[in-house]
């Protein structure tokens, strides 16, 4: 049927619910005297619609297969420690025996740092060749404070208590042979870009086996990034002679309570936990929220252009 003819054939009652329900009077047949098209025609044309096939619409995408695991080739085996292994294993235990641990955790909102970190990531890697990660904010923010609660970066001494006068901070580093964790030294002195610098070049030598042994000595305070491997939080262990250790987990957006205008509202948020493992002979509880808090504080100011380096 021709649109003349259909125009003929049509009331404009009929007209108007077709185009209501989004029906071609072209593609419809009337079952009216003379083939005259109907409301009953323009109605049941319209359930048809909805009746159609789901298959029509375009498909979902496909969910992205799982990854797929290699067996290791230790399954089923039975191998003796490496002498590194067995050096970690002997001092994880007497840590755990001569010490008193407990792990306090704070969410910190790192949604402006991230935001900072973004802005100034391109002129950081024109100017250091590398790029700046979340890490140094962490290890600065964490250097700071232990300037001023000096207890966590304190050593035990038979009876007494050891201030240490720098910030000399300890970088995990996971490799092949095991944990390592060779010395950012006096670390609340350096810049952001220091700071990446310098733990990407000991990382980098550390798990090519090129460290001088004095850089694995000295530390005063551990940081280890179990985010790196995208862990929320653990509670890392704290070895001997250091008093505590900071855990840093994975960044991770989530819907966050945000005040707008002074109305509270629901927002996208980037956060991250950080665990703190203390010796609770000379560290408190209140010591380590004390801690936590300012490094907390800093990080969601996130006023780190005077640190920047670049």
């Amino acid at each position: 049927m021709s649109e003349d003819d259909v125009t003929t054939y049509v009331t404009p009652l009929v007209r108007r619910l077709a185009q209501q329900q989004g029906i071609d009077l072209a593609s419809v047949t009337g079952t009216g005297v003379g083939g005259r098209i109907r409301k009953e025609d323009v109605l049941q044309a319209a359930e048809a619609a909805k009746a159609a096939p789901a298959a029509a619409a375009p498909a979902a995408p496909a969910a992205p297969a799982a990854p797929t695991l290699e067996v290791s080739p230790l399954r089923g085996t039975t191998q003796p420690m490496s002498r590194l292994r067995k050096v970690l294993a002997e001092r994880a235990v007497a840590s755990m025996q001569q010490t008193a641990q407990l792990t306090t955790v704070v969410k910190v909102d790192v949604t402006a740092v991230a935001a900072f970190r973004s802005s100034v990531q391109k002129d950081f890697v024109a100017a250091t060749g590398g790029k700046l990660s979340f890490l140094p904010f962490f290890v600065l923010a964490a250097a700071e404070a232990l300037q001023a609660f000096p207890v966590i970066n304190a050593t035990v001494d038979g009876t007494d208590i050891v201030y240490p006068a720098t910030e000399n901070l300890s970088i995990a580093v996971d490799t092949e042979r095991g944990l390592l964790t060779p010395v950012l030294r006096d670390a609340g002195s350096k810049s952001l870009a220091d700071i990446s610098r310098e733990i990407a070049d000991l990382a980098a030598r550390t798990r090519d086996n090129k460290l001088k042994p004095d850089e694995l000595a000295g530390g005063t305070f551990t940081v280890t990034n179990t985010g790196s491997r995208g862990a929320l939080f653990d509670t890392p262990v704290v070895f001997l002679p250091q008093s505590a250790i900071l855990g840093t987990g994975a960044v991770v957006k989530e819907p966050g309570v945000v005040s707008v205008g002074g109305t509270d509202a629901i927002g996208i948020r980037s956060y991250v936990y950080l665990a703190l493992s203390y010796d609770h002979r000379i560290v408190d509880g209140a010591d380590a929220a004390r801690f936590l808090g300012a490094v907390k504080a800093r990080l969601e100011a996130a006023d780190f252009t005077p640190q920047l380096g670049i």
